[in-house]
């Protein structure tokens, strides 16, 4: 088992006082249960300043708890505070291939063109929770330029698992990381122009791989750990926000 305690602040600094906002944030860390591991949430907290005037929490359709809270007094900035303490207990051995021997929990490696089948048909509670993930979302259009991007990682009759680890290692070795190079609004029609971005842009690519090709997958945010050069101390504020891709394999789960 692994204990993680997270700190996260954002500051917003306004050009003239904000009479009133009205804000929901996404902080608050939930529960995940994987093949590989499990997340529990034992600690989480928001800490607003100036101190709100209402709030509520709610858990969103996708199964995030969403914090919505207002302020209703002038303030020239405002900092917003999460502190969470997370709990992860591995499942077995963990290791680099283990997402592709998962392709193993299931009666028999399952083809991608079998899952695409599947959730075309499927009646199932599992096929009903999976199939809106194969649905356009507002970042991540349905493209046939993404559907051609994939070919040759989806080759005819390839185990599914194997087709996503294809397709990571290709986004890897053809798009280079460039902090700055777009931002939250940069369409993916950009992204596979120009060949670079950051990790939510390659999570949003892969995303939409993977539903042009009828499969259900869906982003992730979250937080990666960093790890100073030896014998150098770790500084507060290294770690880093990140995203991935996530996928979903039929008697498996979400990996």
């Amino acid at each position: 088992m692994t204990v993680y305690c997270i700190s996260h602040q954002t500051v917003y600094q306004y050009e003239s006082a904000a009479s009133l906002s009205y804000n929901e944030a996404r902080l608050l860390p939930r529960r995940v249960d994987t093949p590989l591991y499990v997340q529990n949430a034992m600690e989480a907290q928001v800490q607003v300043e100036p101190g709100w005037d209402d709030q509520s929490e709610r858990v969103d359709f996708f199964g995030n708890r969403v914090l919505f809270f207002s302020i209703r007094q002038p303030h020239e900035k405002m900092a917003v505070t999460a502190t969470s303490q997370v709990e992860i207990l591995p499942k077995g051995e963990w290791s680099a291939s283990a997402a592709v021997r998962l392709q193993h929990l299931a009666p028999r490696p399952l083809s991608w063109e079998e899952v695409g089948m599947h959730f075309q048909k499927a009646l199932d509670a599992q096929a009903l929770e999976a199939r809106p993930y194969i649905l356009p979302s507002p970042y991540v259009p349905q493209l046939a330029k993404l559907q051609r991007f994939a070919q040759e990682s989806f080759r005819p009759q390839r185990p599914l698992l194997e087709c996503a680890r294809a397709l990571m290692e290709q986004i890897s070795h053809e798009f280079k990381f460039v902090a700055g190079a777009t931002d939250i609004a940069t369409p993916l029609t950009d992204v596979l122009k120009e060949r670079k971005g950051v990790c939510q842009d390659f999570a949003h690519l892969m995303v939409g791989a993977l539903r042009s090709h009828g499969l259900p997958a869906r982003y992730v945010s979250g937080y990666i750990e960093t790890m100073p050069p030896p014998g150098e101390e770790k500084l507060v504020g290294s770690d880093a926000s990140h995203a991935w891709c996530s996928l979903f394999v039929p008697n498996v789960g979400w990996v």
